[in-house]
Formats: structure tokens, sequence, C-alpha cells
């Protein structure tokens, strides 16, 4: 038992593996706090399926260059976030509408645009991801990345949560809301990219969001969103690594299922905001007041 539970850290392809799914989870569980609080996990899945004709177009411009790869996806997904803010402020078309709209061309040209591809391409591959390929170039991106993200948010922790709760205050004392919302933009389409290698443009928003949401469920403190969120993010892409392979299944489908695992078990258990807690909570509050009746018409 304890040799098939320690049999994946003895191969070097998934010591690879793990080490960039701590590197990924740990980043997207931070940031997804600013995508929970914000309401951006409509923004960030249109923008994770954004990134299909950027990569399409770096492929028959490039070939499968990882540099030109990032640079194509980068710039794709800037271009739907951008299209969305300049459709809704200059129309009476809602930025929802706008999105949707966006990110389903998008995709459509994506897929257009691959089939045109004179390279061999594994759509497959770019849908769902497919972290046991991870080449030492992957690795150096999703670790630059990280080093990126991550001490940006730290620094502009303060700001951003102004900006999101109360940006007309926020702006009132010189913070520049409308730059904030475009780095937070940028950071989302950095994990975005770091992402898609583990688990591919359809899978990437649940490591986007099932940490911060599932942490939403037992705690209010900002802090305890942001860090727990990074060490839950961590572990379940982890442990969704592992299971994938004691139990020989795709490893992107497993790491957004074991989060969402996670997710009901905290939707369920949560002592603060639980369902079951707070049916029980309820349905004590419910026989106090009976009982209370009960004392009043003896009396």
């Amino acid at each position: 038992m304890i040799d098939w539970l320690l049999d994946p850290f003895r191969h070097e392809f998934m010591q690879r593996a793990f080490f960039g799914c701590a590197l990924i989870g740990f980043t997207n569980g931070c940031l997804s706090t600013f995508i929970v609080l914000r309401r951006l996990a409509l923004m960030a899945d249109a923008m994770a399926h954004s990134l299909l004709p950027g990569l399409a177009v770096a492929i028959l411009i490039f070939g499968l260059a990882p540099v030109g790869l990032f640079f194509g996806a980068m710039i794709a997904a800037l271009f739907v976030a951008i299209g969305t803010q300049l459709i809704s402020r200059s129309s009476r078309i809602k930025e929802d509408t706008s999105l949707g709209l966006l990110f389903a061309c998008a995709f459509s040209l994506g897929l257009v645009l691959l089939s045109l591809s004179p390279v061999r391409v594994e759509l497959h591959h770019y849908l769902f991801g497919n972290i046991l390929g991870l080449a030492d170039s992957d690795l150096w991106v999703i670790y630059a990345i990280g080093f990126v993200v991550l001490p940006v948010l730290v620094a502009l922790e303060r700001p951003l949560f102004l900006t999101i709760f109360e940006p007309s205050i926020a702006a009132s004392q010189g913070i520049p809301v409308t730059a904030l919302n475009y780095l937070l933009m940028g950071a989302l389409v950095l994990s975005m990219i770091a992402s898609l290698q583990a688990v591919g443009v359809v899978l990437a928003l649940g490591m986007l969001v099932a940490p911060a949401a599932t942490i939403y469920l037992f705690s209010d403190s900002f802090s305890a969103l942001f860090w727990g969120g990074g060490l839950l993010g961590m572990f379940g892409s982890c442990l969704g690594l592992a299971v994938s392979y004691w139990l020989n299944l795709p490893s992107g489908a497993c790491i957004v299922l074991v989060l969402g695992a996670i997710f009901l078990a905290a939707l369920l258990f949560s002592p603060k905001y639980g369902v079951l807690s707070r049916f029980f909570r309820r349905r004590h509050l419910h026989e106090q007041s009976l009982a209370r009746w009960s004392e009043n018409d003896a009396a």
C-alpha cells in the first residue's frame, strides 16, 4: 500500500508535474480571491476560451515555439478583455453580453484557425491540458509568471481591496481604479497561460475559482482567503495529479474534480456557512420558539 502511494513520486516526469502543479495551484489560488470577491468568474471563463485563437495564430506563424505561443495567447486574451470594455462603454450593450459574444467568436475562430495549421496539432491537448508533458521551458514560464504575479498582488493588496469594495472612495483617495482593474486583468491572463499546459482552456476556470470559493465558506478574512486559497489550490492540484496517476485517469480533469469535491464538502459541512449547519441552526431556533410559545400558553 505504501509503495502504491509513493510510486508517483519516484518518476522524474511526475516530480516535474508535481512541481508545476504546486506553482500553478498556489498562484491561481491566491488570484482566485480577487476573482471571487470581484465576481469575475464569467470574465475568467471567457478569457480562458479566448486564448485559443492566439495560440492558433502563433502556431500558424511561428510553429510550436513556446515564446510564440505565450505571446499569442496573451495578446488574444487582452484583445477580448479590452474589446469587452470598449463595447460595453461605447454602446448600450451590457458587459456580460459583449463578453459572451466575443468569447464565443474567439473560441470559434481558434478552432477554424487550428484546422488550417500545417503543423499537426492535438486539439485535445489545448482544450484539456497535459501536465505530464511539461518541458523545462514550460516550467520556466510557470515560474516566471508566479514570480511576477504574486509579489504584485501582495504589494497592491490594500488598494486592490479598496478598489473591489469601494471604487468611488478609492478614486477619491487618488488610487488609479481603472489602471488597477486592467492590472488585475493582466494578472488573470498570465495565470491562465500558466494553467494552459496543466488543465487546458476549458478547465482552467476551476483552478481560478474553486480555492477562494471554498475558503469563503469558512472565513470572512481577506488574508485567509488570499493565503488559504493559495495553499488549498496547491494541495488540491497536487492531490488531483496523484489521484490521476493512481487511477490512470486524465490529470486535468482529476485536478478540477478534486478541487470541486473539496468545495462540495465545504458547502455541506462548513460550521459557519455550510448548508447542514444552517439547516440545524434554523431548526434549533424553531424548536426554541415553539418551546417559548408553549411556556407562554401554560402560564
